[in-house]
């Protein structure tokens, strides 16, 4: 039989800002939850308010682990030291590989009207966590989208969902990335690959997440198992599902720098500073 997997744990983020000072909530990265493995961060934007968004996040370095963005909806551009530019739309994804090491900015191109989305930080394996930087820069058409019933939509934004596979295929972690929009009373059982880490976190609405609801802005974290049993109650609900392979390996981190031991955060502070991330 298809073993189930059940809510073991609900998480409700921490208000704080970063880059020049972008409001935002966090999820994974507090002192709650440090870390869901490969997970080494997850912050949720979204704001009406210009002043909440508008100085953006200048030029900051990575090393060690990949960035997802997920835009539902505004305009940021990005920008980096590889000669890599891209603009990143309402419901587009852009998916960074800082390997070795590199510098970039995001920076809004809207002066007003709403800004939210999705940052996550995927840790990388020891042996990849020094290769070549790499920028997917996805299009929201090349997203493919499906709706198993009736005013239902899943977006596939990495994995396999309905036998459509997202554009993004992240090997080390085999991630699964879905935007799963239900209408009032719908359910849908959504296969999740066994022996994964994997959380949801809704984002509109209540929801019904093996059979206990989970609030707006709230995470659930997941037990291992095979299938989900995702439900709306008597309004809409919207959320993503997210699960990847743990890496099981040391994770030692100094703010952008995502490593396995000490000596090697500090050799990349100095490769940093001595400029050997490339030009900014």
């Amino acid at each position: 039989m298809t073993q189930p997997r059940c809510v073991t744990r609900l998480v409700r983020g921490m208000p704080t800002s970063d880059g020049a000072g972008v409001r935002l909530t966090r999820v994974i990265g507090i002192p709650e939850l440090r870390n869901l493995d490969p997970f080494l961060m997850l912050d949720h934007f979204g704001s009406e308010e210009a002043a909440d968004y508008i100085a953006g996040f200048p030029n900051h370095p990575h090393r060690g682990f990949e960035t997802v963005t997920y835009m539902l909806e505004g305009r940021m551009r990005h920008r980096d030291n590889q000669g890599n530019e891209g603009l990143l739309v309402s419901g587009s994804v852009q998916w960074m590989t800082a390997g070795r090491g590199l510098v970039h900015s995001e920076m809004p191109e809207q002066e007003e009207g709403r800004m939210s989305g999705f940052q996550l930080w995927i840790n990388l394996p020891a042996a990849q966590k020094m290769c070549a930087p790499r920028y997917q820069d996805i299009a929201p058409e090349r997203i493919p989208e499906i709706e198993p019933l009736a005013g239902a939509k899943v977006r596939v934004l990495a994995g396999e969902y309905g036998g459509l596979r997202g554009p993004v295929d992240a090997e080390a972690t085999s991630p699964l990335y879905l935007d799963i929009a239900l209408p009032a009373g719908a359910s849908l059982e959504v296969p999740v690959p066994a022996g994964h880490a994997a959380f949801a976190y809704v984002f509109e609405g209540r929801a019904e997440l093996a059979g206990q609801t989970v609030g707006t802005d709230v995470m659930a974290l997941l037990s291992d198992g095979e299938q989900l049993l995702v439900a709306a109650g008597d309004a809409p609900a919207r959320l993503i599902l997210v699960a990847g392979r743990p890496l099981r390996e040391p994770i030692v981190q100094y703010g952008p720098f995502v490593m396995n031991h000490p000596h090697e955060i500090q050799q990349a502070m100095l490769d940093y500073q001595a400029g050997r991330f490339g030009p900014v």
